[in-house]
């Protein structure tokens, strides 16, 4: 940090991850903090898919930690937690000087979204939400699914802790195409879409997003096509 021309202002984090579904805990947060006041940092913390987690306790907010208001904003979407993806609806909560910026940018870069929205989002806050647990048990046998039946077919999955995403590593016959090379060749021999890994920084090479966006028959269906797949190639 002290080499670092220009001095970086802002440290973005967000977990549960995408693409990695990887789980933050709150000791991470608690270092996150101090290395923040440390260093005089602003953490923006995108918290999208905290309700999508699949262990027994819920995913943990960077705003817990004591003194977290002092330095961090948290932004949350209503597009994972209420399946209103598209819609663009969210909320922050966090540093009152940073959220009174907020507001006033974007005073000047639009007028409210949607009415409709707005009362939609109004409407899933407030009423039952019972979807909120429904969703979760729904994306947690979908990725059930998943990791059998790919594991079955040949192809070793790691179990997801949250998100609607796995993470993959590419199967180790097939690590010389690369990650877009395999992905390709997973679309047309296999019928079977996936992001490659590399589309989300290098680090990601040598790995594949799966999404869970499909039903556990389609699931089921992707992973005798990557069987097939396998025991041809």
């Amino acid at each position: 940090m002290r080499f670092t021309v220009p001095r970086p202002k802002v440290l973005v984090v967000g977990y549960p991850s995408n693409p990695t579904a990887y789980v933050a805990d709150l000791p991470f947060y608690e270092r996150l903090v101090a290395f923040a006041r440390e260093h005089e940092l602003i953490v923006i913390s995108d918290l999208a898919y905290a309700e999508i987690y699949f262990r027994d306790t819920p995913t943990p907010s960077i705003l817990q930690v004591e003194g977290a208001k002092e330095v961090a904003v948290e932004f949350t979407s209503m597009s994972k937690t209420y399946s209103m993806a598209g819609w663009r609806m969210g909320f922050a909560v966090g540093n009152e000087r940073l959220i009174a910026a907020l507001a006033r940018v974007k005073s000047y870069l639009d007028y409210g979204a949607f009415t409709p929205i707005q009362a939609a989002a109004v409407a899933a806050l407030n009423g039952p939400q019972d979807i909120i647990e429904a969703n979760r048990k729904l994306y947690r046998k979908r990725r059930d699914v998943l990791v059998e039946s790919f594991g079955r077919a040949g192809w070793n999955i790691p179990v997801p802790e949250a998100s609607m995403f796995a993470w993959a590593p590419i199967p180790e016959r097939f690590h010389n195409l690369g990650a877009m090379e395999f992905s390709k060749r997973l679309l047309t021999e296999g019928h079977v879409a996936v992001a490659p890994g590399v589309g989300f920084g290098e680090e990601g090479e040598g790995y594949v997003r799966i999404a869970l966006v499909e039903n556990e028959q389609r699931l089921r269906q992707a992973a005798r096509s990557v069987k097939k797949m396998l025991a041809g190639s």
